[in-house]
């Protein structure tokens, strides 16, 4: 099984939407933001929000790709700040501990 971090360079979506990405992941704080994506009272670890962010980015492209009135661009892109945010977080957290990936 591959690595989450390592699932996430897979990732292939519009270069568009990953500037925009990537344009907003210096204002991304996990408690304020994460939130507004995983509804639980204790915010969990980074590797456990990024595998459920994951599943949400995947529906939301799902949505993008289906031409679905419910598709939103904005929340799209919302959700993949918090993913590149909290793969900051995990990179840092495993450099700190060591396991500098």
């Amino acid at each position: 099984m591959k690595d989450i971090l390592n699932q996430l360079q897979d990732l292939r979506r519009p270069r568009l939407l990953i500037r925009a990405a990537r344009h907003g992941v210096d204002n991304y704080r996990r408690e304020r933001d994460l939130p507004r994506h995983i509804k639980s009272g204790a915010l969990p670890r980074s590797g456990a929000s990024l595998f459920k962010l994951m599943e949400i980015e995947a529906m939301e492209n799902a949505r993008r790709l289906g031409g679905e009135a419910e598709y939103n661009l904005v929340a799209h892109v919302d959700v993949l700040i918090a993913i590149l945010g909290e793969a900051r977080i995990l990179r840092a957290s495993r450099h700190e501990a060591g396991q500098i990936t």
